[in-house]
Parts: structure tokens; C-alpha cells; sequence
């Protein structure tokens, strides 16, 4: 074997694979290693090895040197083809390793390409090197491509698969927005303004604390960009998901009521012995601050990483009435340490249960043995509601709100002489009412006049009760929108007045 030639294919294969000259050189000596075993056998010890320099290989059987022409006689044409494939799948393993650390690298940053087909509803994209997946379950819900389509998402996950890479994208991870942010904003990409915490539903909503060393610099503003261009080109890119942008504090005092805008708060009351922050609203703000199926303060907790927990002052002080009276039913649990567990945050018997006991003899001043006995009594009440609440929802689930089915009642039939008693209890019934149909149309008449009376009247009360109806009706809807559907969400007033005439005449 030529070592000039085995020094230019070395080269090839380094600058068309981008793969280390080592690992080449690795290769081609397991392939003439695997070749020499084929000819000699199992029964001798082979090593070979590769002058980096000159290129020259070396064959040793059992500690001696084979000569050239012996290792030609090894290189035949059989052998040579066996240490072909060797060293394609060398280098193949070699370049499937190379593209893994690549993009092993590049994990939660940002790549885009072309949809090159769509399977089963997972999306692949060319990235150049390689086909990314994107699964449904990292699509934005409500999006769709098509095949030539430009996408954006983020790498999630690489794994090697035999001899391939796989690639997984995300466009949901809440990092897809971070590199959003890095892309269309300046100054967070040369680290001016930092992103200090992130939180996302994807496709829904999105909140982000940003902050600035430099004061001089409005973070907010300078994400929103001029008249919103920035934060507009992000949210396009997300298929229309909401953005709230929130300035950043260290203190939870500042930082809770920035992360519930637009709700307006009142106080903010700290718990730390259960990372519980209890905020407290006007009732008016009350679903502003909760949002749409609990999103607003859903996401602010996942910001400011404390469970949020918002209430009114008569709901808060209704829980602390009902909470210490609670508590001090459990033995060893004086009137005051039940005060003193309230005033902590513990409102339930669950949060009672996982209090470490060492806090709760520093609270009440109490013994191991009797703190470990409070323990116990919480755990197994809260294990005795929490098995009430899931019968409960199990039974509404069995027999759902608004259900109108009855137990059907067994009609028993009467006894052949019952019957017949019954025949001639009919016979005079009939006769009776054949006289009596004289007097039976004057009632009807009677009956006539009075009903349209009692319509009329009806009528005019369903159309007063309509007119109470609306406020309940647009509360309901206020209670679960957001803030600005609340705005757009007023109805005009009925006119109760017209509605009465209207059902007059139609009586009439």
C-alpha cells in the first residue's frame, strides 16, 4: 500500500467530512486489521499501526513485522474490499458523531430551515446537514405548514439512532421566546437588557420579567420596540400568542403585583415557610387578576417561582376564621398556635402535614413527640378530604349538573276482579260526564278568559325577570375574560319597557 496515497485519501475525507485526521487514520487501520485477520486467522496476535507521517502501514503478526510483499498478498482483492466497508463504516460512525456534537452544542438555541414533508403530523425540516422532527406536541396549537415553508423552532433533543442523528425541534418551550427576544431585540442580544425569568403557554400567552443595569434605559419600552415593531414581528412569529412584558425586582413586594398587571393589587403578604405569596384584590379586580381559567395568575407564579394565591380581604379573613377553627380542633393545638400556623400561610390540613417539625416546635413551643402527633392528625385529615372531594367529583361525574333522568317506578296490574271493578267504576264515570258537558263548555270559557288574562300578566313578569337576569349574566361573563375582553365584552341594556309591549302584542 502506497503512503502518499493513504495520506491524500486521509485529506479527501478530512476536508470533504469535516472529521479529525485521527479518526481517519483510526479507521484505515481497522480496516487493514480486519483484512489481516481474515488471512491469518484467529489463532495469532495482529497489530497495526500507521506512520501519521509518511503514511506507510505496519502489520505485526505475533510480535514480527510482515514484509511488503506479505501485506500485499493480505490486500488482495477480496480483502481489500472488506477493508473498504470497514472503513466507510468507520467513517460513517465517525460523521454521525460529528454532526451529534454539533448539534449537541447548539441545544435551546435557535435553527431554521424548510419543510421538506409532512408525516403523521410530525413536520421534518431541512436543516442542511441533517432532517430535523418537529412533533405535534412541540407545534404551536393552531398553526400548519406546508411543504417548502420557512420555519423557525429551537433544538430540544439530540440522540443518535443507529447510524443517523435525530434532530427534535420545539416551537413551545418557553426558550423559543428567549431566542426570539436575542433576535429582534438588540439590546438583549449584546446582554444590555437580560431576561431574568420566562414563563409561557404556548399559543395562548406569554410573560416576560426583563431587566436593566444602565437606568437611563427603559427595558420595557425597549422591548416593545417603536409603536410595538419589535414585540410585533415576536408575536407574528408565534402565530398571534399574547406577550406581557413585565419589569423585573428583586423584591416580591414590587415583583408580584408588576407580574398580575393589568390587575390593580392592594397588599401582598409573604409566606415563606410555604413559598406561598397571598395577594390581595378589590373585587372588581378579583378576575383580572385570576384571568381566564386562572392563566394570569397561573403564569405570574411560574415567573416569580412562589405559588400566588389570590384573594379579597372577606375571603381572607372568612379562610382565616374558618382555618383556626379548624385547627384547634386537632389535639395539642392551642387557640394561639393555630393563630401563629395561619398567620405562616397554612390554611388547609395538607399544608399542615408537610410542615417540618422543628418549625412547628419553634412556633408553638412544643416537644418532638408532640409535634410529630400534630403531624399525624394533619396528614390523616387531609387524606380524609381529599378522599371526600375525589367521591365528590367521581359522583358529579356519574350524575352530571342539569341531568333529568328519574328511577323508573314498577306499574303494577290490577287482579281480573279489580278489573271489572274498574269497568263499571268507567261505565258511571262516562255517564256522569255526558251530563255534565253542558256545564263543561261554560267552563272552558271561563277558563279561556281567565288564561289570557294570566298570559298577559306572565308575560310582562319574564320580561321584568329578563331584566335582572342581564347584570347576573354579563358578571358571569366579566368573571372569566381577561381584561381587555372585558372592555369589549359590555352589552347594552334591555329596555324592559319595549320588551313588555312587545309580548302584549304578540298575546294579543
Amino acid at each position: 500500500m502506497d503512503g502518499k496515497e493513504v495520506l491524500r485519501i486521509v485529506d479527501a475525507i478530512q476536508r470533504d467530512k469535516n472529521i479529525d485526521k485521527e479518526i481517519v487514520f483510526g479507521g484505515i487501520e481497522q480496516a487493514i486489521l480486519s483484512a489481516a485477520r481474515r488471512h491469518f486467522g484467529d489463532a495469532h496476535e495482529l497489530t497495526v499501526n500507521i506512520d501519521r507521517e509518511s503514511g506507510e502501514p505496519t502489520v505485526n503478526c505475533d510480535n514480527e513485522e510482515l514484509p511488503q510483499d506479505v501485506l500485499g498478498e493480505i490486500l488482495g482483492r477480496v480483502a481489500a474490499q472488506t477493508a473498504k466497508q470497514v472503513m466507510i463504516q468507520k467513517i460513517r460512525e465517525a460523521e454521525r458523531d460529528t454532526v451529534f456534537d454539533e448539534y449537541m452544542e447548539m441545544q435551546h438555541q435557535s435553527v431554521s430551515g424548510s419543510v421538506s414533508r409532512v408525516e403523521g403530523g410530525a413536520i421534518l425540516i431541512n436543516l442542511g446537514k441533517i432532517e430535523g422532527i418537529l412533533p405535534r406536541g412541540e407545534q404551536i396549537p393552531g398553526e400548519s405548514f406546508r411543504v417548502g415553508d420557512r420555519v423557525r423552532a429551537i433544538v430540544l433533543d439530540v440522540r443518535k439512532a443507529g447510524s443517523r442523528v435525530k434532530v427534535i425541534l420545539s416551537r413551545t418551550h418557553p426558550d423559543m421566546v428567549r431566542r426570539l427576544f436575542e433576535l429582534e431585540i438588540p439590546e438583549v442580544a449584546d446582554r444590555i437588557i437580560d431576561v431574568r425569568s420566562l414563563a409561557r403557554e404556548a399559543g395562548y400567552r406569554s410573560k416576560v420579567a426583563v431587566s436593566c443595569m444602565d437606568s437611563s434605559i427603559d427595558c420595557v419600552g425597549a422591548c416593545v420596540g417603536m409603536r410595538g415593531a419589535r414585540i410585533k414581528n415576536i408575536v407574528d412569529e408565534l402565530a398571534g400568542e399574547r406577550i406581557d412584558i413585565v419589569r423585573w425586582n428583586d423584591s416580591l413586594q414590587v415583583l408580584v403585583p408588576n407580574s398580575l398587571q393589568p390587575a390593580e393589587v392592594e397588599d401582598v403578604i409573604l409566606c415563606p415557610m410555604l413559598g406561598r405569596v397571598i395577594v390581595l384584590v378589590r373585587d372588581d379586580q378579583l378576575p383580572l387578576a385570576i384571568g381566564r381559567k386562572g392563566q394570569n395568575v397561573r403564569l405570574a407564579s411560574k415567573l416569580v417561582g412562589w405559588d400566588i394565591e389570590v384573594m379579597t380581604q372577606t375571603e381572607l379573613d372568612e379562610q382565616l376564621d374558618k382555618t383556626v377553627e379548624a385547627f384547634s380542633t386537632i389535639p395539642g393545638v392551642s387557640e394561639e398556635l393555630a393563630e401563629s400556623l395561619v398567620s405562616q400561610g397554612f390554611f388547609s390540613y395538607y399544608d399542615l402535614s408537610v410542615i417540618e417539625p422543628d418549625q412547628l416546635a419553634e412556633l408553638g413551643g412544643l416537644t418532638a413527640a408532640q409535634c410529630e402527633q400534630i403531624v399525624d392528625v394533619a396528614d390523616r385529615e387531609s387524606e380524609r378530604v381529599e378522599a371526600e372531594e375525589e367521591a365528590l367529583r367521581a359522583a358529579k361525574k356519574k350524575h352530571p349538573a342539569g341531568s333529568t333522568a328519574k328511577p323508573e317506578t314498577p306499574v303494577e296490574k290490577p287482579a281480573p276482579q279489580e278489573e271489572a271493578a274498574v269497568s263499571e267504576e268507567a261505565a258511571g264515570v262516562t255517564e256522569e260526564t255526558a251530563a255534565t258537558e253542558e256545564e263543561a263548555g261554560v267552563i272552558e270559557a271561563a277558563d279561556a278568559t281567565e288564561e289570557a288574562g294570566v298570559t298577559e300578566e306572565t308575560s310582562q313578569s319574564e320580561a321584568v325577570a329578563s331584566e335582572e337576569e342581564v347584570p347576573a349574566a354579563v358578571a358571569e361573563l366579566d368573571i372569566e375574560t381577561d381584561s381587555d375582553e372585558v372592555i369589549g365584552s359590555q352589552e347594552e341594556p334591555v329596555n324592559v319597557e319595549n320588551a313588555t309591549e312587545e309580548s302584549t302584542e304578540k298575546q294579543e
